[in-house]
This record gives C-alpha cells, sequence and structure tokens, in this order.
C-alpha cells in the first residue's frame, strides 16, 4: 500500500500537470489575426474589379456630358440658366434614361449609380472647400469677419434650430391648431415623429446653402463689394459649421441621453460644437502657417513641379489629420485654405501661383458637377418614402428660418455698418438661400434608425434641394429682371450682360491679388506706412506679414518675369510651328 500511494499521487500530479498545459496551452495560443484588408481573391475579386472599373468609367462618362453641356451654356450664351440647375436637370433625365434600361432588362447599372456618402466627404468635398478658401478676397474677408461669423455661426444655429424644433414639436402635437387648419387645406396627413436630437441633425444638414449661386446672384447684381463678401464669407463658413452641427446631433444620438435633463443635453452640445469649430479651426489655421514657414525657408522656387506637389500635400494634410483626431477636416482644410492663400500663395512661384489657382479650380469644378449630376441622379437610385405632409412642413420651416435668420441679424448689424444692408438686398439673401450637395451627401451619411427614417429625411432633403435649385434658382434671372427695372436708370446699359455661369467668369481671370509680388520697399510702401490700417489688418501688415511671407528683392522679381516670359514663348513657338499654325493664326496671336 505505501508503494502504491506514491505511485497513486505521481499519476494524478502528470494528470494535473497535463490538464494545466493544455489548458494554459489554450489561453496562450494567440487567436488567428485577422488581414488588414478584406482579401478577395478568384472569381470574386474579378468581378468587384469590373464593378469599380464601370464605376469609375460611369462616373467619367457622367462628367465628360455634363462638361460638354456646361460649354454648350456658355458658347450659346444661356447665361440665364445657372450651371448647377442644368446639370441636376441632366442626371434627372439620364436617370430615367437608366432606369427605362434595367425594365427593360438591357443592363443593369444600379451599382454604378449609386452614390456614396464616404466618397464625398474624402474626395469631393475637400477641393471644394478648401478652393472656396483658396479663392478668397482676403482684404474684405478679414475687415468683415466680425459680421460674416456673425451670419455663418449664429445665422445657421439659428436655422438648424428653427428647423429642427418645428419638426419636433409638429411630431409631438404642438401647434395643433394650426396644424390641423394647414392639413385640412392640404390634405395631409400626420407627420412623422422625429425625436429631439434626430430633427436637429435634420435642421442642421438642411441648413447649409449653396454659395455658387449666392454669389453669381450678387455679380449679376452688380452689389457692393463689401456685400458681397459678406454673403460670400457667410456661405462658405456656413457649410464648415452646418457640418459640424450635424455632426453635434450626431454624437449626441450615440451617447445615451436618456437620464440626462435637457439642459445639460444643450450643454454638451454647445462644448461639443465649440470643440469641434475652434479646435479644427485652430489644427487648419495651424497647418497652414507651417506650410507658409516651410515654402519661405525651402526655396523651391526654381523646382515648380516639387513647389506644386508641396502644396498639394499640405493643402489635404489638414483634413486627414483633423479627421483622425475625432475632430471636423472640413473645417480644418477650409481655414488652412484661407491661410494658405494669404500666406504660403505668395512664397510660391509666378508659374505654381497661376497653376495651383486653376487646378484647384478645376478640381472644384469636376468634384461640383459630379456631386450635381449624382443628386439628379439619385431620384431613380435610391428606394425613397415619400410623405407630403413632411416635404410641405420641412419646406415651410426652412423658408422661414432663413427669413428668421437673415432679417433680424441684418437689422442689428445696420446698427454697427456703414455699407447698410437694405431691405432688398435683405429679401435677395433670403431668396438666395438654396440648397446644394451638401445636405444632400450629409443626408445619405446620416445613422437613422429604423430605415425607414433614413429613407423619408434622404427623400425630403432631395425634394428640398431641388426645389430649391430648380424653383429658386431657376427663377433667379427674374428676379433680377425685376430688380434691375426698379433700378432701370442705374443699370440699364448692364442688362445684356448679367451671367450666372462661374465656370466662364472663373475660366477667363486670374486673381490679382493672387499674382502679386512686393519687394520689401515696396510693402513697406503700401501697407505698413498706411495709417488707416487698423485692428487685424494693420497687425497682419506690421508683423504677421512679414514673418510668414517672403519679401523679394528685384532679382527674384527678374527670375520670376524671366520664367514666364519662357514660357509663354516657349508655347508661342509650339503654337506657330504646329501643323495648324499660318500666317494668320499669326497674326492673330500678335
Amino acid at each position: 500500500m505505501s508503494n502504491r500511494f506514491p505511485n497513486t499521487t505521481h499519476e494524478g500530479f502528470n494528470a494535473t500537470l497535463h490538464t494545466t498545459l493544455v489548458v494554459t496551452t489554450k489561453l496562450v495560443l494567440p487567436t488567428p489575426a485577422k488581414p488588414i484588408l478584406p482579401v478577395q481573391t478568384g472569381e470574386q475579386a474579378q468581378q468587384e474589379e469590373q464593378s469599380s472599373g464601370m464605376t469609375i468609367f460611369f462616373s467619367l462618362l457622367v462628367l465628360a456630358i455634363c462638361i460638354i453641356l456646361v460649354h454648350l451654356l456658355i458658347r450659346y450664351r444661356l447665361h440665364f440658366l445657372p450651371e448647377s440647375v442644368a446639370v441636376v436637370s441632366l442626371g434627372i433625365l439620364m436617370g430615367a434614361v437608366i432606369k427605362i434600361i434595367e425594365f427593360k432588362k438591357l443592363a443593369n447599372w444600379k451599382e454604378e449609380e449609386m452614390f456614396r456618402p464616404n466618397m464625398f466627404f474624402l474626395l469631393l468635398l475637400p477641393p471644394i472647400i478648401f478652393e472656396s478658401g483658396y479663392s478668397l478676397h482676403k482684404g474684405n474677408f478679414f475687415q468683415n469677419i466680425g459680421s460674416i461669423t456673425l451670419f455663418a455661426v449664429f445665422g445657421t444655429a439659428i436655422s438648424a434650430f428653427v428647423v429642427g424644433g418645428g419638426i419636433y414639436f409638429l411630431g409631438q402635437g404642438f401647434f395643433f391648431c394650426v396644424y390641423v387648419f394647414v392639413c385640412f387645406i392640404l390634405q395631409a396627413d400626420v407627420i412623422s415623429k422625429l425625436n429631439m436630437t434626430d430633427s436637429f441633425a435634420f435642421g442642421s444638414l438642411i441648413s447649409a446653402v449653396d454659395p455658387v449661386a449666392t454669389i453669381a446672384i450678387f455679380n449679376a447684381l452688380h452689389v457692393d463689394p463689401v456685400l458681397n463678401m459678406l454673403v460670400f464669407g457667410e456661405s462658405i463658413l456656413n457649410d464648415a459649421v452646418s457640418i459640424v452641427l450635424t455632426n453635434t446631433a450626431e454624437g449626441l444620438t450615440r451617447k445615451n441621453m436618456s437620464d440626462v435633463s435637457g439642459w445639460q443635453t444643450f450643454l454638451q452640445a454647445l462644448g461639443y460644437f465649440l470643440k469641434m469649430f475652434f479646435g479644427s479651426a485652430a489644427l487648419g489655421t495651424l497647418t497652414g502657417l507651417i506650410s507658409a514657414l516651410v515654402l519661405k525657408h525651402i526655396d523651391l522656387r526654381k523646382t515648380p513641379s516639387l513647389e506644386f506637389g508641396m502644396m498639394i500635400i499640405f493643402a489635404y494634410l489638414p483634413y486627414g489629420l483633423a479627421e483622425g483626431i475625432s475632430l471636423s477636416g472640413i473645417m480644418a482644410i477650409l481655414f488652412s485654405g484661407i491661410v494658405m492663400s494669404h500666406y504660403t500663395h505668395h512664397n510660391l512661384s509666378p508659374v505654381t501661383q497661376i497653376l495651383m489657382q486653376q487646378t484647384l479650380r478645376t478640381v472644384a469644378f469636376l468634384c461640383e458637377t459630379c456631386v450635381f449630376a449624382f443628386l439628379g441622379l439619385s431620384i431613380f437610385s435610391f428606394p425613397h418614402k415619400f410623405e407630403i405632409s413632411f416635404v410641405i412642413w420641412c419646406i415651410v420651416l426652412v423658408l422661414f428660418a432663413r427669413a428668421v435668420n437673415i432679417f433680424p441679424l441684418s437689422y442689428l448689424l445696420n446698427f454697427f455698418r456703414d455699407h447698410k444692408i437694405t431691405p432688398k438686398m435683405m429679401f435677395i439673401m433670403w431668396f438666395s438661400g438654396l440648397r446644394g450637395a451638401i445636405p444632400y451627401a450629409l443626408s445619405l451619411h446620416l445613422d437613422l434608425e429604423p430605415m425607414e427614417k433614413r429613407q423619408l429625411v434622404g427623400t425630403t432633403t432631395i425634394i428640398i434641394v431641388l426645389f430649391t435649385i430648380l424653383l429658386l434658382g431657376g427663377s433667379t434671372m427674374p428676379l433680377i429682371r425685376l430688380m434691375d427695372i426698379e433700378d432701370a436708370k442705374a443699370r440699364r446699359r448692364n442688362k445684356k450682360d448679367v451671367n450666372l455661369s462661374k465656370t466662364e467668369k472663373m475660366g477667363n481671370t486670374i486673381e490679382s491679388e493672387h499674382l502679386s509680388e512686393l519687394t520689401e520697399e515696396e510693402y513697406e510702401a503700401h501697407y505698413i506706412r498706411r495709417q488707416d490700417l487698423k485692428g487685424f489688418v494693420w497687425l497682419d501688415a506690421k508683423y504677421l506679414n512679414p514673418f510668414f511671407t517672403r519679401r523679394l528683392t528685384q532679382e527674384d522679381l527678374h527670375h520670376g518675369r524671366i520664367q514666364m516670359k519662357t514660357l509663354t514663348n516657349k508655347w508661342y513657338e509650339e503654337v506657330r510651328q504646329g501643323p495648324s499654325g499660318s500666317e494668320d493664326d499669326e497674326q492673330e496671336l500678335l
């Protein structure tokens, strides 16, 4: 017995040790690592490649047709028709044709014509926002920064709260008497119910206005340049503010706010908005200032290709960084564009200055055209949920919110401004509050549950965008004619020159302020010695601009002129010696 006990104990110990080793081994063994990217092989990979190729082909085909359409508008001087209206109409027509083809089972382009929200925010929207900030006239912008901020931040917030609050209260049964009366007149159903955060998200995304149509109206009316800058600056910042407000509402939706009071919810939303707005703006400003210092102290002027490549990198850099640290990439890239245009641009060679300006305009035009075309296509691409009462009330709230935004703030600003905003201008500002690409893309990106609610918001947004673009945008020229009739003596000779084509105006001009190159003596005489500079303009002229920009010598200016003259002569020689060149063409060029 004494001999068997140790054996039994030893066997039990071995069994326990074996079990422990097995368990330990199972715990230590790592789980198989998942691939970083989904790997597709064989037939699935081939189908994915074919689908991607067809998507690229379809997008390029749509862009090519839209470019031809814009060319025809310019060639036949159809200036009364805004380009966005024409492109959206073409998209609707193409969507109808594709739907007929699918119905006849001749082809299936359903996937190719679908618009992916991530593609919009990663590829299409950043060039549009950066170009709008880069092409901004900084002089009037900084002089009117207070008024612009009031319209952009507080005005957009007012619109978002009016639309969102109206939808929420109507869904909860408030204003019942007025609502029953309107429903009786319109024969409408009861409005769909949205919770507070979803209503505010929809109100935020639908508050983004289209700056292109707005500026076209004011350019056609030959308004005061300061007023033009007020509206243009507000429109640019409005897009970024609308996106930040929408992200704020989405952030509140993802959190569990059931145990939080309404006041605490408001404070959390305000804190999130301030963090996104000022944090993103500071990041974009810092990136722009760093780019100015880099291109000031690293002389790439004699190698324009490297210089241009560095500018492209700095242009997209703040967007990726801001999105990576949970800030707003759109807000960051907007302020980066403004700062880079104000400082970095003047450290570039003349060739890169022109190349940068025209490249940004071209890319922004292609992105805007693509978005408006797919906006028209989306009518036939997505499953829709249409409720006439919801649509009508949203249109009424959008127009009312724009009025509550424009008129009170304009009257308030008139107490502090030398250039007064007249009632006529207020009406045009209200009328020109068109909705465009950003509300459409934000509605697709909005994560609402259940799916019917998401479809309802998406369908309503598309209808509002089309309503403002086609009806308000299409009636822009009659409104301009009406305003000119009232001021016939002052504008009769300019009636024939009214032009709503952004492409023609941008393609025929180079902004003079983007090509200004002053020596140190000329800069000091033009800016620093002036006594009328005040506030930020004086601070910028005295300290910031000399620190972040290169003061050119006469030798630098001479080299720049030679570089431009050499490129021009080379182009002229190629044209003259080409197969189509002739003496008549040479005389015409001279």
